[in-house]
């Protein structure tokens, strides 16, 4: 069964999981870390902010297939197109200076709570990074990872959730694609593995 939300000034499918809502999903992590959070650590439900939401409907300038995710680095905006030139609009944070990138790419795979490896040029970079950063309120990706791959080759860059909110909407990462938590599990219930990403 699909209930319906507001998003702007249209109506739109909300997603469910497991024919539970979201919000109840949510309200129950919350009281069972509230109850226990020792059992909540043991089920890896560990506190995480989840963010706005901050998806609304737009008409788009261009028309592009249903389902096709189109990224424009410089408005720090990704639209899931929905039909013709109707798109969600969410808030995402880009690359910054020497980071940002442009193509065309698709989705290669999806993950719940995934962990996070820094690659080897970010390692580089700074060595005092951890080899591996599990799932959990450090771990930079957040709820949800969507993973960018040309051709049958991972890019190594994601569309992910965040555990810092604030960066979202700023030019502050290393070329992935930063959401609130909120939005990323919106986007990654609506979006397939195969989803064509263009990246302006």
């Amino acid at each position: 069964m699909m209930a319906h939300m507001r998003m702007g000034s249209e109506e739109m499918p909300a997603r469910r999981t497991g024919g539970a809502p979201l919000r109840a999903i949510f309200i129950a992590a919350a009281l069972a870390l509230a109850a226990s959070p020792v059992a909540a650590l043991a089920t890896g439900l560990v506190p995480r902010s989840l963010g706005p939401a901050t998806g609304v409907v737009v008409t788009a300038e261009q028309n592009y297939p249903a389902g096709t995710i189109v990224i424009v680095s410089d408005n720090r905006t990704l639209d899931l197109v929905v039909s013709g030139n109707r798109a969600i609009r969410y808030r995402i944070g880009v690359g910054r200076d020497g980071f940002r990138w442009s193509g065309v790419v698709k989705v290669g795979r999806k993950a719940e709570w995934p962990d996070w490896r820094p690659p080897a040029e970010m390692k580089a970079r700074a060595p005092e990074l951890p080899e591996l950063v599990p799932a959990g309120p450090l771990n930079p990706m957040g709820a949800r990872g969507i993973y960018l791959y040309r051709g049958k080759a991972d890019t190594l860059y994601r569309i992910h959730g965040t555990n810092e909110q604030s960066t979202v909407g700023d030019f502050a990462s290393s070329g992935c694609f930063r959401m609130s938590n909120a939005d990323v599990i919106d986007l990654y219930d609506r979006v397939k593995v195969g989803t064509t990403v263009i990246v302006k």
